[in-house]
């Protein structure tokens, strides 16, 4: 089975979750320093897809099976292994 998102909101500090399998998750906007700095009116223009949230204004791509694991923005992690 394939959960995927049904319905997305915001608050002040937090991004809303429904899933289809009846959970909803809470998620810092704080993991996401672009839905963090993005407008109201930007955040709810979230294009909802079978495996995750896309929002085009801002460039913001977000997997459903990221957000269950508990992944934030991966786009600027640094290996520092090789440093």
């Amino acid at each position: 089975m394939t959960i995927s998102a049904l319905k997305v909101s915001f608050d002040e500090h937090t991004m809303w979750v429904d899933l289809s399998d009846g959970r909803t998750l809470g998620v810092p906007l704080a993991w996401f320093p672009r839905l963090l700095n993005a407008t109201p009116q930007q955040r709810a223009k979230v294009e909802i897809s079978r495996t995750g949230l896309h929002w085009e204004d801002i460039d913001e791509d977000i997997s459903v099976a990221g957000l269950i694991a508990g992944r934030g923005d991966m786009t600027k992690r640094v290996d520092h292994a090789a440093e």
